[in-house]
């Protein structure tokens, strides 16, 4: 069966949904949500930047888009700046009776014990009484930090820790707002971005480190724990999304982790640069400017180390495929879902139907 698709956006994540929802024979692309008023009668494949026309016209009329009762909605929108607006856009969605995967936000990911249960309840309401489905993920918060370590645990005979690394440079990733404002790369030392206000991470990060811990059984402390450690520009850098003058904040390591009587038994590690030359005595990926580390202490010992890149070499580009390929991938098993808030602890193995290449 062919399911009928909407992509909502067309930024960073959304062209690349597009392409893959494109890639799938089974699902089909009916219509594309954008915010900006220019991108508004382009076709799809344009914006995608395909090289060819899909037939279907960009609109920014919701209601026009909802009328099409497609089967699913693969929602990309920005949300980390507007959380409780998209929260609420997705509440809309799923009263529709429209399925929804999406990259955010990505406290949805687990939100429970992070938002309250009232919020999480008015989302469950919806979906049951739209009879639809609702899938947050990506690749970090997303399939990195969950269904990867979870199923190395799956090989475990005693689990000390669960420790899930990014380590990461991010002068190529364009998100202005999400460096400046949010991580605060190149503001003052002394400033304090978004994130690191206190219990702002284990928003962001805390979905990742409960869900780990829900899936093996396991009870944490409260509250999560928060570590950061913030380092200065010695020079001048320049990144595609932010200038970074010297003495400004140019590096950032944080962890947020789940104890067990006191004891680090869960964490989510970030080792984020603006430049490959910065911090030295910090991990490093075994190739390439970016990877994800899973490391199980315990008996055995395991580590695996997840990279990727892009056919021109960018992890950064290739970071946006696979977040928005691990929702588009994933439609067909949220559609058939029952009603509700699904989690990764929830869905049945994803694969790449269809997607091997034809020549």
């Amino acid at each position: 069966m062919t399911l009928r698709v909407v992509e909502w956006s067309t930024g960073t994540v959304g062209k690349h949904a597009i392409a893959g929802i494109d890639a799938r024979p089974d699902l089909e692309l009916v219509g594309v949500w954008v915010s900006d008023p220019a991108k508004v009668g382009r076709d799809a494949g344009d914006l995608a930047g395909l090289g060819r026309d899909l037939g279907v016209t960009a609109t920014d009329d919701r209601d026009a888009l909802i009328a099409l009762k497609p089967d699913a909605i693969v929602h990309t929108a920005m949300t980390d700046d507007r959380v409780v607006e998209a929260i609420e856009d997705l509440i809309f969605f799923l009263s529709a009776g429209i399925n929804v995967v999406s990259s955010g936000p990505v406290v949805l990911q687990f939100p429970h014990g992070i938002l309250p249960p009232q919020m999480i309840d008015r989302i469950e309401a919806a979906a049951r009484a739209g009879g639809a489905s609702l899938h947050v993920n990506g690749i970090d918060p997303g399939f990195a930090n969950d269904v990867l370590p979870l199923s190395m645990t799956s090989l475990s005979q005693r689990i000390d820790e669960v420790r899930c690394l990014e380590i990461a440079d991010y002068s190529t990733y364009y998100q202005p707002v999400v460096m400046s404002t949010l991580f605060g790369f190149g503001q003052p030392m002394d400033a304090t971005p978004v994130l690191l206000n206190p219990g702002v991470l284990s928003l962001a990060w805390g979905s990742v480190v409960r869900q780990i811990a829900a899936g093996l059984d396991v009870t944490l402390d409260e509250p999560l724990v928060e570590r950061v450690e913030r380092v200065a520009a010695d020079r001048d850098y320049s990144t595609v999304s932010v200038e970074i003058p010297e003495g400004t904040m140019a590096a950032l390591r944080f962890e947020v982790v789940g104890q067990v009587g006191g004891v680090d038994r869960v964490v989510l590690e970030h080792y984020t640069r603006t430049h490959p030359d910065q911090c030295p005595d910090w991990p490093k990926p075994a190739e390439g400017d970016g990877c994800y580390r899973i490391v199980v202490s315990g008996e055995p010992q395991m580590q695996v180390e997840f990279s990727h890149h892009g056919e021109n070499g960018d992890h950064n580009v290739s970071g946006m495929i696979v977040t928005a390929m691990r929702l588009v991938n994933s439609v067909a098993a949220v559609v058939d879902a029952p009603p509700g808030l699904i989690t990764a602890l929830d869905l049945p193995q994803v694969f790449g139907r269809g997607l091997v290449a034809a020549d």
